[in-house]
């Protein structure tokens, strides 16, 4: 076994048993806290579901709906002038509002170009290159109750923008 393996193997459990060791050494009743977190837990899902419900309905909405094909269909011929595959903007409107859908189409650029292909390397790269900006406001502005999140939402989706432009670029500049 290597070292990092038995690290990994015992890292979680050694920090529990410290927890539990410190917490008995302060009489700090551990399990009641546990029990409370875990019983605000269960509150904070269920004030979280219409929002993630009201989130999968609007994408599945935007995909089955056919309009993102209609937008692709209407700014291919820009983007083939320009250099950008058309096959690679659903990832890049879509992966700001679902991490688990780009994901899909990020893993159906590859199956269907191959990981080595321009496309692939793009898909990858986008996938890392940029976040969930509306997921991300709408579980934790959600969860605290802001509703007032137009500079956040703002800010990140200019950094969805320059992230998808700049991995485009790069991608261009390295394997194009």
């Amino acid at each position: 076994m290597s070292i990092i393996t038995v690290i990994s193997t015992w890292l979680i459990p050694c920090f529990i048993l410290v927890v539990l060791s410190v917490a008995t050494w302060k009489r700090v009743p551990a399990y009641e806290i546990f029990v409370e977190g875990g019983k605000e837990g269960v509150k904070m899902a269920f004030s979280l579901l219409p929002f993630l419900l009201g989130m999968i309905v609007a994408i599945s909405i935007l995909r089955s709906s056919g309009a993102l094909d209609a937008f692709i269909e209407f700014i291919s011929p820009f983007l083939i002038f320009i250099g950008v595959p058309p096959d690679i903007i659903p990832l890049a409107m879509v992966r700001p509002i679902s991490g688990t859908a780009a994901l899909g189409m990020t893993t159906e650029l590859i199956g269907a170009h191959g990981p080595d292909s321009f496309i692939g390397r793009l898909a990858s790269t986008m996938q890392g290159s940029t976040d969930t900006t509306l997921y991300i406001l709408t579980i934790y502005f959600g969860a605290v109750g802001i509703t007032k999140m137009r500079y956040a939402l703002k800010v990140g989706l200019l950094a969805d923008f320059v992230g998808i432009i700049a991995s485009i670029v790069i991608v261009t500049l390295i394997f194009g």
